[in-house]
């Protein structure tokens, strides 16, 4: 049997245009000589769908494009996709249809409902009751759904899954498993994912297809990287990351392939992720063009290499909006950036409109030094940049880095304010390996922006140390924090000052208004803020 692997990348609730490409690939399934083609979980209406699952007029238009487009289009080949399905008393399933000859012949419904991290997946579906498989010309297909094949892999807290949907399966004496997902990326996903099939094959010695989404909807990253995993547990067969991408195999042929090298997941994934991250969230919500605020900094010179790789430097406008703080160093870097990078740039001082607010408060131009006078430097760039956006169409990205936001360092309705946060879920040491690597074949980052200290420039002399533990160490804690869910005790017994651990915690408590307020941001860590982790605005929890 020739199995076709369809990797491609959806719109969440753009049901007539998923189906068209659903189609469009099972044509070159067709064309390939294929009998089999698999698509990946809710191809049919994206992921992650959300509320529009709660809307009846959402799930009838599901329905009928299943029956009007897809149907006909499977004659003579069979095809797997995920898609939602509703009973006859209104529940619904995240499923798998098996189509063959215009019929739907069986559906695999989702056993394990994932309900951590960025998943909700309960408050829409109900669990499969059954294990099954299905038999497609002499071959048993068992087919899983994501979160099926993770069971004992999840580490979560509270996440016990009582059913091993692959050991049920496995005595129904299926050929090959072939699971579909739509399971976002954070960096050393992928590896993850093969050794744990790799492992759960030589346990089971039938082939493994896995089928991912790719592309990006809001703030989650599908990488693809679909693959097949022969009798042997070997990885054999490998799609391509971060792009749409077909493949097929012959199962007969499965054992005589040579086993793949071992993917490098490096900063490079995190840059593609992002990559992918800004130009699916700008085509998808229907903007062309993006407006950065070039400070002379790392973090927006990085986020506007970023734009410029997704978007083409023929539709990012980068804006230099120097104070009377702004070092010469700072103003050149910026302008040679833009040089480099090839896009339109503009320079456009706050000085008056800043001259304005000291004349307003304080009486005269006479400068207090107060975070109200850095803070509204700020928000006068935050409001240049918005301009240009309602006024020529651009949409704003905000430069901020996941340390920053973590303790707060960021000016709500300043350098906040935007659409789309790139490096959101960024830390400041791996903004530093980002702009490396985009200078890995010739100098684009100046390298004294790389190589200078890191400052916000809203009075003299300021350092971000000024404020801030140094990056390294702050990074260090963050990570065990809010990544790794330690505790305080935990971090400070790994060596770090009980006082400095506690005070980097109790700040980013503190700060969670910032976050709920800020633009959503690109995940590319195991936890990012935003809906993988839900922390209350107004309490009163100090260490």
């Amino acid at each position: 049997m020739k199995i076709a692997l369809a990797q491609i990348n959806p719109v969440v609730g753009d049901i007539k245009g998923n189906f068209e490409k659903i189609v469009e690939f099972i044509n070159r399934a067709k064309y390939q000589k294929a009998d089999l083609v698999v698509f990946s979980e809710l191809v049919t209406v994206g992921y992650p769908p959300k509320d529009f699952l709660f809307m009846q007029d959402f799930l009838e238009a599901n329905e009928k494009y299943i029956n009007e487009i897809v149907l006909p289009a499977t004659y003579q080949i069979g095809v797997i996709l995920g898609t939602v399905r509703q009973d006859a008393e209104g529940n619904l399933y995240n499923s798998a249809f098996f189509i063959y000859d215009g019929k739907i012949v069986e559906v695999f419904d989702k056993t394990l409902l994932p309900n951590y991290d960025v998943f909700d997946e309960k408050r829409y579906f109900k669990p499969a009751q059954i294990r099954k498989v299905a038999s497609f010309k002499g071959i048993k297909l068992g087919v899983n759904i994501c979160e099926d094949i993770w069971k004992d892999y999840v580490f979560e807290p509270n996440v016990d899954y009582s059913v091993d949907v692959l050991e049920e399966q496995f005595k129904l004496k299926p050929d090959i498993f072939i699971n579909i997902s739509a399971s976002p990326y954070y960096l050393g996903k992928q590896n993850m994912r093969v050794e744990m099939i790799e492992k759960k094959i030589k346990k089971y010695a039938i082939p493994f297809v896995y089928v991912n989404q790719v592309g990006a909807n809001d703030e989650l990253i599908f990488d693809g990287s679909s693959f097949v995993v022969n009798e042997e547990g070997k990885r054999v067969v490998q799609l391509k990351a971060f792009e749409e991408d077909i493949k097929i195999f012959d199962m007969e042929e499965l054992k005589n392939f040579k086993e793949l090298p071992e993917i490098k997941e490096d900063i490079s994934w995190v840059y593609n992720a992002l990559v992918v991250g800004v130009r699916d969230y700008c085509k998808k919500s229907g903007f062309k063009k993006a407006v950065v605020g070039l400070s002379g900094g790392i973090d927006s010179a990085v986020v506007c290499a970023i734009a410029v790789e997704a978007l083409g430097k023929e539709n990012v406008l980068a804006v230099s909006m120097p104070s009377r703080y702004s070092s010469e160093g700072s103003k050149t870097d910026a302008r040679i950036l833009a040089e480099n990078l090839g896009v339109e740039f503009r320079v456009i001082p706050i000085e008056p409109v800043f001259k304005s607010y000291l004349s307003v408060f304080n009486g005269d131009n006479s400068v207090i030094g107060d975070l109200a006078e850095e803070n509204i430097q700020a928000r006068i760039r935050g409001n240049y940049l918005m301009f240009i956006s309602n006024r020529e169409g651009h949409i704003v990205l905000t430069t901020g880095n996941k340390s920053e936001l973590a303790m707060g360092y960021c000016t709500l309705y300043g350098d906040m304010s935007g659409s789309l946060a790139p490096i959101a879920d960024v830390p400041k040491t791996m903004v530093y390996e980002l702009a490396r690597y985009i200078n890995r074949e010739r100098e684009i980052i100046p390298i004294s922006i790389i190589e200078k200290v890191p400052s916000a420039e809203l009075r003299p002399n300021q350092k971000d140390e000024d404020s801030l533990p140094p990056y390294k160490i702050l990074d260090e804690i963050l990570k065990m924090y809010i990544e790794e869910n330690r505790s305080a005790k935990e971090i400070i017994e790994k060596g770090y000052d009980e006082r400095l651990v506690k005070d980097v915690i109790n700040n980013v408590n503190k700060v969670e208004y910032k976050r709920k307020q800020a633009a959503p941001g690109l995940k590319v860590t195991t936890k990012a803020f935003g809906t993988g982790r839900r922390m209350p605005i107004v309490h009163n929890f100090k260490l």
